[in-house]
């Protein structure tokens, strides 16, 4: 038992980590490459090291006690995650808007795509690594975690996408509808986000 929460906090901090390194590298050449959709993607990365740090937070409760509700700590953690994607969404659209109004297409989305497929499958790992410790500890908590990685996994696909498509065809409004593809996950992620920060169970609420 000892060894699998072990094992889950070793994942958590991996993830809080691995998020602060993709965050840097995709908001610094987001900038520099004007790629909007990078830049998002860097961005999401933060807002995940804040949600990443709340279920740390519980897996270290787990050590001490069964941990049947979510505390103060992790409370606040999820409404913080969830007003931050709020602002991202709209800091997106608004970007979205700007970028068409001016005519600003990114100078390569090359980096974007080197960082979307390390993500792959690095959250490919993460995700099931999760859910078999989950299930061996029974733990909602923890499965409910990596049921929510899926969507770190589909925002890596969109932005291999976007990136992809951009760096062939050079068609500005790719990388703008990359960038709105994200700032729709950041909505669904900050609702879902809020709806966990007062839910009594520890179950996922995240919609597939």
């Amino acid at each position: 038992m000892n060894q699998l929460i072990e094992k889950a906090q070793f994942l958590a901090i991996v993830t809080i980590f691995y998020n602060i390194a993709e965050g840097i590298i995709s908001i610094f050449f987001g900038l520099q490459d004007e790629t909007l959709a990078l830049f998002g993607f860097g961005v999401d990365s933060f807002v995940e090291v804040i949600s990443g740090i709340g279920i740390l937070h519980m897996i270290i409760r787990m050590k001490l006690s069964k941990v049947e509700k979510r505390d103060g700590f992790e409370r606040t953690a999820l409404k913080i995650t969830g007003y931050s994607f709020f602002v991202l969404a709209g800091g997106l659209i608004l970007g979205s808007a700007y970028n068409i109004f001016y005519d600003i297409k990114p100078e390569t989305t090359l980096i974007g795509i080197i960082v979307s497929v390390i993500s792959i499958f690095t959250m490919y790992y993460l995700m099931n690594a999760k859910l078999k410790v989950g299930k061996e500890l029974k733990s909602d908590a923890i499965i409910a975690d990596a049921n929510c990685t899926k969507t770190c996994f589909y925002l890596s696909f969109l932005l291999l996408l976007s990136s992809g498509m951009y760096e062939l065809f050079q068609i500005s409004y790719i990388d703008i509808a990359g960038s709105l593809g994200i700032a729709y996950f950041a909505l669904k992620e900050g609702r879902e986000a809020l709806e966990k920060s007062v839910s009594e169970t520890l179950a996922c609420t995240c919609h597939d």
